[in-house]
């Protein structure tokens, strides 16, 4: 039995980076944990539970003053670490048995659009755009903050134009190169992604990055942002495209969502939702992509609020790169990247795919 606690979450990180995995987990009553290839596991078999007092311990010797008084006060706190080892997104929250720390480890490097498997000749015109709204869509660890920060450094060297990104906490941190670009974080330099928002507008951004939309003020700034003469990317925590115009969309009163389907069918330029698979040979992770691109028909879809026939649109949308969820599971299938399971487990139609399957 392991009842070697280490010094500092500082040797946890570590430990984490070398072994390449994407979130490292310190709770109480739990042994140290790690999530590797979207697996979460005991860094040691035979490692304790850490103690209330072990989290504690841990806790209060990387976070400052400042964090230490507001998760006291709040129950928890959420902020961006940087360490001799890299950045972590951190969260910091007490619970009924004591003290639960989870930090996502971000990579050092910017990934490019070629590097994650976007396709580029089908992504790169919807960088190019002067104004309107790109969302990057899909679950809690599904890769969008990787493909956010890909965007905006494919933009930063393309274009040369200001930049403004509003994040909570800070991820990846861009060098100005063609673009001059300006970082807030929420909670740090403002105090909501809403009142960042506001504030953008007079700053003379041309694209703006919105890290998370999780309201109604946030949705409508954005989309005012958009029709304004604005490059708005965001992100939106659901899986597919037609799910992602109905989130948007039911944010607003009633009475106002006739006013707002004509808003997003003007000012969309396209949703790229994606979830990360498990590969088949077990080494590591791949992307499964469902691109939508705003066509007339796509337009017309969303102005009627028709969104259920967007999966049918986007069949024969494939010339400007359309393709739905489960078609980019069959392929990855039909490549032999991922398991037969995996392609049912994560599909949204699973009698189709089960029909794929026998045919």
């Amino acid at each position: 039995m392991l009842h070697q606690v280490l010094n500092h979450v500082d040797d946890y990180l570590q430990i984490g980076r070398e072994y390449d995995c994407s979130d490292l987990h310190l709770a109480t009553a739990y042994p140290p944990a790690w999530r590797r290839y979207g697996q979460l596991a005991p860094i040691w078999n035979d490692h304790e539970p850490l103690s209330a007092a072990d989290t504690e311990r841990l806790a209060r010797a990387f976070l400052t003053d400042k964090e230490w008084s507001r998760m006291m006060e709040h129950g928890d706190v959420d902020f961006a670490y940087q360490s001799p080892t890299g950045r972590y997104r951190a969260s910091v929250v007490k619970q009924r048995l004591g003290i639960d720390m989870t930090f996502r480890i971000i990579n050092d490097k910017i990934r490019t659009i070629n590097e994650i498997g976007l396709p580029l000749e089908h992504i790169l015109p919807l960088t190019r755009y002067q104004n309107g709204l790109i969302l990057v869509t899909g679950s809690v660890g599904s890769g969008k903050s990787t493909t956010l920060a890909a965007l905006v450094d494919f933009i930063n060297q393309d274009r040369e134009d200001h930049i403004l990104t509003l994040e909570d906490p800070i991820e990846y941190v861009f060098e100005s190169k063609g673009c001059h670009v300006n970082q807030r974080e929420v909670h740090k330099h403002t105090e909501s992604f809403a009142r960042a928002l506001r504030g953008a507008l007079r700053e003379d951004p041309d694209v703006i990055m919105v890290g998370e939309m999780r309201d109604l003020e946030t949705i409508q700034l954005a989309l005012t942002a958009a029709e304004t003469g604005h490059l708005v990317l965001g992100t939106l925590h659901t899986g597919n495209a037609p799910r992602t115009l109905d989130r948007v969309l039911d944010v607003f009163p009633t009475d106002q969502r006739e006013q707002i389907r004509i808003m997003v069918s003007e000012s969309l330029r396209g949703i790229i939702s994606q979830q990360l698979v498990p590969r088949a040979d077990g080494h590591g992770r791949v992307v499964a992509l469902e691109l939508l691109v705003n066509s007339p028909a796509v337009s017309n879809c969303i102005r009627e609020g028709k969104t259920f026939m967007l999966p049918g649109v986007m069949q024969t949308g494939k010339n400007v790169g359309m393709i739905t969820m489960d078609e980019s599971l069959r392929q990855l299938y039909a490549k032999n990247i991922i398991t037969r399971e995996e392609a049912l487990f994560r599909c949204d139609d699973k009698n189709q795919m089960l029909a794929y399957f026998k045919s």
